[in-house]
């Protein structure tokens, strides 16, 4: 099997369909964009998540209609922080794409997506309870996993391997 160099550049990657719808709609909203392996991976704002989730998931040339998962990742220490990433699904399409948000360590705030995805809540309530990130307008976030009166969030590379004391 050979392997085929990653693609980094947005002009390159314009006419992949969500980019593309993304880009028309509000190119400032972009960061990044990279296409490897045959995955979609698109860098933006977090002020524009939930808008172009709505517009990705209702829009005729993509209708990404299935949020398959939220996680996210600790690049501690450095900054921005925290990667929240969305992993969407056209069933119809057959397609996948991955959004990333990135948000700092003093502010890792995000929008939630409940309101568009249902399915959203419990991988929210999961990155809530293990990073930390707080998801703005959900419905009921907190803990999942961890006991309500555990102290600290546990896959932050900055915890104590043994835990707090």
């Amino acid at each position: 099997m050979t392997l085929v160099p990653a693609v980094n550049d947005i002009e390159q990657l314009k006419g992949h369909p969500a980019l593309a719808q993304l880009l028309a709609w509000k190119p400032g909203s972009i960061t990044a964009a990279r296409f490897d392996r045959g995955e979609m991976t698109i860098t933006m704002e977090r002020s524009s998540l939930r808008e172009a989730c709505v517009m990705l998931r209702e829009d005729t040339n993509c209708v990404f209609s299935f949020l398959s998962d939220v996680t996210c990742v600790d690049r501690y220490p450095s900054e921005p922080r925290f990667e929240v990433i969305y992993h969407l699904l056209s069933m119809l399409k057959k397609e996948r794409v991955r959004l990333k948000v990135l948000l700092k360590s003093g502010d890792p705030v995000v929008e939630s997506l409940t309101p568009i995805w249902p399915a959203a809540n419990y991988f929210e309530r999961e990155v809530f309870d293990l990073f930390g990130i707080r998801f703005s307008g959900h419905p009921y976030l907190r803990r999942l996993l961890m006991p309500e009166d555990w102290e600290g969030h546990p896959l932050r590379k900055d915890y104590p391997v043994e835990g707090y004391r």
